[in-house]
């Protein structure tokens, strides 16, 4: 960006939850490109400190260790940003997990429940915690809220039950809050497609060490995304412009309770497989059915 032409959210503040990797750290360095100031929230404080740490200008940056769940944390985030920088402008929840794809019939009834429990308190309570936490500042501000949702939130087997579930929801969150906080902030959502980053799974089923980046680097060299823009990049930092221009008043200013969708195209795609649960009825009854898909 060139340092006579302002960027499109000179003065913003933002706070950023799960901001230390992936689409958070990357939405928080493209927002920082454009003139805001950011603090960014995680459990993993050594990982907080290491994103500020290779930025060029670290007094534009605010690390903040919090667990999204409490309540407590999210208000003393916000407090600690607007303590630091004067003002909140933009929130952007965005801290979460996925489910590996753990479809209904690979989980048992124990850890179905204990995935929900964990999967849902983060990727939804977490972002209703983190709004009820900052409306009071961004009613100031007329600033706004823009939720990571997922294609996940549109689309069937983006993840397993309990990830499409929970997107779904936050997809009522969005349209529900916008409606709410109007017309003092605005609600607005980006749902990205699959990308490589840190993202992690549930501890309920194990899988808290697991990265989603662990399954790109098994991909063969070439392999294209079953999306019809299936050469886009997976890169976090290719879906950063939809959180700029929904953070960006002067931009997106009549826009509330949208999402755009920055997911190569998963609406226009033609059929596949008709049904996934061709083989269930062979694991049932110990006859080899084979499977369509």
């Amino acid at each position: 960006m060139s340092s006579s032409k302002p960027g499109w959210l000179e003065g913003n503040v933002a706070l950023i939850t799960g901001g230390g990797s992936g689409i958070g750290r990357a939405v928080a360095e493209r927002y920082v490109t454009e003139g805001a100031s950011v603090a960014i929230v995680g459990h993993d404080r050594a990982q907080l400190d290491a994103a500020i740490a290779s930025q060029a200008d670290p007094s534009r940056w605010l690390a903040i260790t919090a667990d999204v769940r409490d309540t407590d944390a999210m208000h003393a985030a916000v407090a600690a940003t607007v303590d630091r920088f004067g003002k909140l402008d933009t929130l952007v929840p965005n801290a979460g997990v996925w489910d590996f794809h753990r479809t209904l019939t690979r989980l048992s009834g124990k850890e179905l429940s204990d995935t929900f429990d964990e999967l849902f308190a983060v990727n939804v309570k977490g972002y209703l915690l983190a709004a009820e936490a900052g409306w009071r500042e961004l009613v100031k501000t007329r600033g706004s809220i823009v939720m990571t949702l997922s294609n996940a939130a549109f689309y069937v087997n983006g993840g397993g039950p309990v990830y499409t579930a929970a997107k779904h929801a936050c997809l009522g969150l969005v349209r529900e809050l916008a409606y709410e906080l109007s017309p003092h902030v605005r609600v607005n959502g980006v749902a990205p497609g699959g990308m490589n980053t840190d993202l992690r799974g549930p501890a309920a089923i194990g899988l808290e060490e697991r990265s989603i980046g662990a399954s790109f680097a098994k991909r063969a060299p070439g392999d294209a995304m079953p999306v019809p823009l299936h050469d886009s990049s997976t890169d976090p930092v290719d879906f950063t412009a939809p959180y700029v221009l929904l953070a960006a008043r002067d931009q997106s200013g009549p826009m509330t309770g949208e999402v755009i969708r920055a997911d190569g195209g998963i609406g226009v795609r033609g059929f596949g497989s008709p049904s996934g649960g061709d083989h269930l009825l062979g694991l049932v009854t110990g006859q080899d059915q084979g499977e369509s898909r």
